[in-house]
């Protein structure tokens, strides 16, 4: 299944013998510009016993691609951490570094651990500032687009972006801010305080956080707020002290677009509250939580199939199932769609449930009854329009009743 992305790297690989001087810097170049056309996120080199295995993170799934000989991998790592301005002679300690390929402006990520077997290194690559995504190409439901958009116009308040890691969260985060930015032609005092920057946006003041001189999250927050803005983004809410000076923002009339590790929007009210936060403060300045996650789409090659069993207990008439080919690199998927619910606390009942501290299946209960379409719904209705598989429903989501 995973020949045709083995044979497209292999492809790319340097003609000259890998005795020459110049076959280590050539073949990193293969590895980053290869993973760049297969729109991977993620490089990961991991060495073992044998070899060096190289895989790719494509569409959130990782996938074998190619092993190197073990006479290679640390010249392999040493290459990749001279790229990104590492300690080469320090193989017993973490590292993180950057490097930037200025001919399709895509910044990497380069992030070492030391092994067993020596340095595994994971490169993650991100696209320029030029080519990321506006708000209304990210995917989004029309309804949802259409509130987040109003919510954005907001002078006050709080919007959550959740989700597990590699859910898009830093994705539509950034485009949210493009949004404002485009609709005001600032005309607003945008601010950001991250960890790290991941992509530049004109128009903002971006700001990134150092904690070797007590410069966190919570004491930048704190100082941003003298300085006049109108609109903040915070990269994401990692401790009560920063959750509580997030909301206290939005109160005295700061817009704060920030994000947060849950599993569903009703899980992420349940989890601040755990924090410490108090419902008074979640009940006045929450504007709405918008939890999303990533599914594969099904490759063109897809079958219909009219089997009970291939359901997988979904509510549909037919489902289609993936295949496999070429274009596809085996894997039956191309690409990814957003998954969302939007959970907006404007409704009394909900209102009520987070001041008695409810829990986050009493939460999700009264937002569904308050008109929330959960992200089960929309999985369901994606698998019925023949977009995604209910394999791939489950491999996101899990089973039914997790958060």
């Amino acid at each position: 299944m995973q020949q045709p992305l083995r044979e497209r790297f292999h492809q790319n690989l340097p003609a000259r013998k890998s005795s020459d001087p110049e076959y280590v810097s050539e073949l990193v170049d293969a590895v980053l510009r290869s993973a760049r056309e297969a729109a991977a996120s993620d490089v990961h080199l991991q060495p073992t016993a044998e070899h060096l295995e190289m895989k790719w993170r494509i569409d959130g799934v990782l996938q074998p691609v190619a092993e190197f000989p073990l006479e290679l991998a640390t010249k392999v790592v040493a290459r990749l951490k001279v790229l990104a301005e590492l300690l080469t002679y320090r193989t017993d300690i973490p590292q993180e570094g950057r490097l930037c390929v200025a001919e399709d402006n895509v910044e990497t990520r380069i992030s070492t651990f030391p092994t067993l077997f020596g340095e595994k290194v994971v490169a993650r690559l991100f696209v320029g500032s030029g080519k990321f995504r506006r708000l209304d190409e990210l995917g989004l439901e029309s309804d949802v687009l259409a509130q987040l958009q109003r919510l954005l116009e907001q002078t006050g308040g709080v919007i959550l972006l959740t989700g597990p890691a590699g859910s898009g969260k830093t994705t539509t985060i950034y485009a949210a801010l493009r949004e404002i930015v485009d609709k005001t032609g600032g005309s607003r005092s945008l601010v950001t305080l991250e960890d790290p920057i991941e992509v530049v946006v004109p128009g903002v003041a971006q700001s990134q956080v150092n904690p070797a001189v007590d410069f966190n999250m919570a004491t930048g927050l704190r100082s941003q707020l003298r300085q006049d803005p109108e609109v903040l983004m915070v990269g994401e809410i990692r401790d009560r002290e920063t959750a509580e000076t997030v909301f206290q923002a939005c109160l005295t009339g700061h817009l704060v677009v920030t994000t947060f590790h849950a599993g569903s929007a009703a899980a992420a009210i349940s989890r601040l509250c755990d924090m410490g936060i108090e419902p008074y403060l979640i009940r006045s300045g929450l504007l709405a939580v918008l939890c999303q996650r990533l599914l594969r789409k099904l490759c063109h090659c897809a079958i219909v199939s009219n089997e009970v069993d291939a359901r997988m207990g979904l509510n549909v008439e037919q489902v289609r199932q993936p295949v496999g080919c070429d274009d596809c690199g085996g894997t039956g998927y191309s690409g990814r769609m957003l998954l969302t619910e939007m959970l907006i606390p404007d409704e009394a009942e909900l209102g009520r449930a987070i001041l008695d501290r409810s829990d986050a299946r009493q939460l999700h209960q009264r937002a569904v009854e308050g008109g929330m379409v959960e992200q089960w719904e929309r999985a369901r209705q994606a698998v019925e329009r023949g977009e995604t598989s209910p394999a791939e429903v489950f491999r996101v989501l899990g089973t039914r009743n997790s958060d």
